[in-house]
């Protein structure tokens, strides 16, 4: 007997079947399948020796066990696989495997991406008498404990005969919220096959909306809507992580309603899509966007986390009397707040509604128009240039990955024609993010040419991570910005500390060390050119350009956000409008 409930994935609906399992199933048998069930193809870690029983039992699944070189880079791989694919896991053993997690699983959390964290422990029997035994820390229940605070539901499989249960409602839980969730497995539990037990199947509980709240919001939303001159849809990451670019898009034409992303969402749709005007970032970004959006006299701001870096450090201009600001947690119309709507059905159930323009919109060109991008060979490179060059070359097929500090916000200003083809950690902001998550970019997306942007810093923390993909024989591009140092910190607080200065390495050397791969050495924009073009034609391993950049080097993005952010450094307290 089974039962077929639908849960939201990305690009599509994916369907998620709960079934009695077969007769003779283990406990690690059932949850492999229930990974599979949610669409999880590959499962990122790192063997360690209470995990062993359950990666035997992975190598014989149709699950493929990517072996990374971290456990965290382990992590972060799942997170963009997860980003793009809907979910993903990452299994690893206990404590010094599982404690490593908590840094990218954190930065999971914080931006809503669906990574189930899968860990061995001591077995059962192992624990009588309560021995010390290795990778344990204070008592048995000390990782999970830990974890219950950046997962929104765990578990540890203890007893057999609610085991497949807890897997069901801790996957569900990761699904409907799209928050990482936490599985632990004692070793001596996973090949258990409960036996004489009933298995009743997790019913899910989806949220469901005040049918009355929900009717007086979308009431107050097109009156809102059908009244304002000049409209704009902000679309935040919500949009992406629950599926509903296609009802966005369908609302924006339905009402020739213009759309804006955050740095967060950069990429939700399509920059190409003639309704999109840019990125908000309010005084930090483009003044014509900001001036756009913040002229508006309706502003949709849908699946939008209000965050510094979104909001542009307390820049943002935004009049909440004019705002429609909805999330999965809440609804707030102007000075109205609604409870129990939930964001899918408000969205699904606004661009049903047959809404039409009290006027054509007509957008004005926010963006400079870009000018023929002319190479000047002997120029030493800048960052702007480069992102200027690299331009030329993004394709709808193209995903580019962006680590912190000046790899994001020069990667900002790339023009992003594929949907949900930048991926950053734009929120948590975790150095070392963008490498090991090009592994799991590669995985969810094999088709897709990955491009990395990596200032040094980071690159030092997680870069060897090159080594996976060499392994598993894919081919990134990876750009690693050199201004010796880290270039934020720099610009954040005024002097030469030495803190912020890095051994140098010659990273265009690495693929030598790797056994496979190419390096370039980038000083000018003719040299950066040659080996962009070498890059991509090249299929037989990562390619590392190395672009040496002066110190102080940096995007106008980056600048602008380094004035806000330097009062809170040196000042805290003061804001900029009191000093």
């Amino acid at each position: 007997m089974s039962k077929t409930k639908v849960i939201p994935g990305h690009r599509k609906e994916a369907l998620a079947t709960v079934h009695k399992p077969p007769r003779g199933t283990s406990i690690g048998g059932y949850l492999i399948q229930r990974l599979q069930d949610y669409g999880i193809g590959h499962i990122f870690g790192l063997p360690g020796d209470y995990i062993l029983q359950f990666y035997s039992d992975l190598e014989k699944s149709p699950i493929q066990l990517v072996t990374c070189t971290r456990e965290d880079s382990a992590a972060f791989a799942a997170d963009a696989y997860a980003r793009l694919n809907g979910m993903g896991a990452v299994a690893v053993t206990y404590c010094v495997g599982g404690l490593s997690l908590c840094n990218p699983i954190a930065g999971a959390y914080a931006e809503k991406s669906s990574v189930i964290v899968i860990t061995g422990s001591p077995g059962l029997r192992e624990r009588n008498n309560n021995p010390l035994l290795h990778h344990r820390v204070r008592d048995f229940h000390t990782q999970r404990q830990v974890f219950e605070k950046i997962c929104v539901a765990c578990t540890e499989l203890c007893d057999p005969s609610t085991a497949f249960y807890e897997i069901d409602r801790v996957l569900d839980a990761a699904a409907s919220f799209k928050r990482p969730v936490y599985i632990e497995i004692p070793r001596d539990v996973v090949s258990l096959v409960p036996t004489d037990v009933a298995h009743y199947p997790y019913e899910s509980v989806q949220s469901r909306s005040d049918k009355y709240a929900l009717a007086e919001a979308l009431q107050e939303s097109t009156d809102r809507i059908q009244k304002a001159k000049r409209r704009i849809i902000i679309a935040g990451i919500e949009i992406h992580r629950f599926g509903l670019q296609n009802q966005v898009l369908k609302l924006a034409e339905r009402t020739q309603t213009p759309i804006a992303v955050t740095i967060l969402s950069k990429g939700v749709i399509s920059e190409a899509h003639p309704l999109f005007v840019g990125l908000y970032e309010g005084g930090m970004g483009d003044q014509k966007v900001a001036r756009f959006v913040e002229q508006s006299d309706c502003v949709l701001m849908l699946g939008t986390f209000l965050s510094d870096l979104n909001m542009g450090i307390d820049t943002a201009n935004l009049d909440p009397g004019v705002c429609i600001h909805i999330t999965s947690e809440s609804l707030q119309i102007a000075h109205h707040a609604y409870h129990n709507v939930q964001l899918q059905d408000f969205i699904t159930k606004l661009a049903a509604t047959p809404l039409t323009a009290v006027s054509r919109v007509v957008i004005q060109p926010t963006r400079d128009v870009e000018e023929e991008f002319r190479l000047d060979r002997d120029s030493p490179i800048k960052i702007n240039r480069m992102v200027a060059r690299l331009n030329k070359s993004i394709d709808s097929d193209t995903i580019v990955l962006a680590d912190i500090g000046n790899a994001l916000f020069a990667a900002a200003e790339l023009n992003i024609h594929g949907r949900s083809k930048f991926v950053s950690s734009a929120y948590y902001t975790t150095m070392g993010f963008a490498v090991p998550a090009s592994i799991g970019a590669h995985f969810a997306q094999p088709n897709s040419r990955i491009v990395v942007i990596d200032g040094d810093g980071s690159f030092q923390m997680t870069g060897t991570e090159l080594s996976t993909a060499l392994h598993y024989g894919f081919s990134p591009i990876v750009i690693v910005l050199d201004n010796k140092g880290f270039g934020t910190q720099r610009l954040l607080q005024e002097g030469d500390w030495t803190f912020n200065e890095i051994q140098p390495w010659q990273y265009h050397r690495l693929p030598e060390i790797l056994g496979g791969g190419k390096g370039y050495q980038v000083r000018t924009e003719g040299e950066f050119d040659k080996a962009l073009v070498e890059a991509l034609e090249n299929t037989d391993g990562p390619s590392l350009i190395h672009v040496y950049l002066s110190r102080y080097d940096c995007s106008k993005a980056l600048g602008r956000l380094a004035d806000r952010l330097r009062l809170k450094v040196e000042r805290p307290g003061v804001t900029k409008e009191s000093s």
